[in-house]
Order: structure tokens, then C-alpha cells, then sequence
């Protein structure tokens, strides 16, 4: 249809027709006009309270950890021998018997044998802070109990 089938069309309808006709097509704008200017935006600021608070957790968690990687940074080298010291004491206080450690060159393999959660957390950080142990594998998975069974290969720093 060209326009001036249209006008023609629309001349023929009686006035009441046409106001009734321009009415549902000013419904028909101003749904559009929702859906795509309006709605995405009142959605969005819903949201954006909810937003903020969850990356401003997440920037409180990242400047913990930038204050811990500058701690760690801060700290004089450690040499093998003393790292290797500290990680076998860690070991036996942390995991016990839970835990059998063999040194091979700078690596150091962990066997964990029913290991607590929180007991393998623990000496995680304790070895990272402490020895300058680095996890470079890991293979581990719960056993029935809820109890840690795998192995652990951890870096030391250099000779």
C-alpha cells in the first residue's frame, strides 16, 4: 500500500474509527518506546544498588589481597634451606600423620592420607607464608568422609 491508498483509507473512516484507530497506535508507540528505551533502563537501576554492594565487596576482598601480596613482597628471601626447614615443621604440626612429604631437588611431593579441611587450609597458608612454598600441582579429591586424599607438589625457592 502506498500512502495515498492510506490516506484515502483513513479518510473513510468515520471520526470516531480514527480516534480509535490512533489511539491503539499511540499504545503500540509507547509500548515500543518501553520496551526499548525505558524498560532496559528502569531494570538496570533497579539493579545497580544490589550491583555496587557486590563489587564493593569484591574490591574489599582484592585489597586484602593486594595488602597480603605486599606483606609478602615486604619479606626478606628466605633461602632453600631454611624454607625446606620450615615447610617439614609445618608439615608436622599441621598435618601430623596425615601427611608424608618427600624432597626431590626444589620440589617437594605431599601425600595426603585422610587430611581435615581445615587442618589442609591451614597448613596451605602457613607453608605459603612461612616457607615460600608454592603449589605447583595439585591432585586431590574428598574421600567419603569428607576428608582430603591426593597429592601436593609445592616449589621451593631456589638453591
Amino acid at each position: 500500500m502506498n500512502m495515498e491508498m492510506l490516506r484515502a483509507r483513513w479518510e473513510g473512516l468515520r471520526p470516531r474509527e480514527q480516534a480509535m484507530v490512533a489511539a491503539a497506535a499511540a499504545a503500540v508507540a509507547a509500548a515500543l518506546v518501553w520496551l526499548v528505551a525505558l524498560g532496559p533502563a528502569v531494570s538496570t537501576l533497579r539493579g545497580a544498588e544490589e550491583q555496587r554492594r557486590a563489587l564493593d565487596t569484591q574490591l574489599q576482598h582484592m585489597r586484602s589481597l593486594q595488602v597480603q601480596a605486599q606483606a609478602l613482597q615486604s619479606q626478606p628471601k628466605l633461602g632453600y634451606d631454611e624454607a625446606l626447614r620450615l615447610l617439614e615443621q609445618s608439615v608436622r604440626q599441621r598435618l601430623g600423620a596425615t601427611a608424608r612429604m618427600v624432597v626431590v631437588g626444589e620440589r617437594v611431593n605431599i601425600t595426603l592420607t585422610g587430611t581435615a579441611p581445615d587442618a589442609l587450609a591451614q597448613w596451605l597458608t602457613q607453608a605459603r607464608v612461612n616457607a615460600r612454598a608454592l603449589p605447583s600441582e595439585a591432585r586431590l579429591y574428598r574421600n567419603p568422609g569428607g576428608l582430603w586424599e591426593g597429592t601436593l607438589v609445592l616449589t621451593l625457592p631456589p638453591r
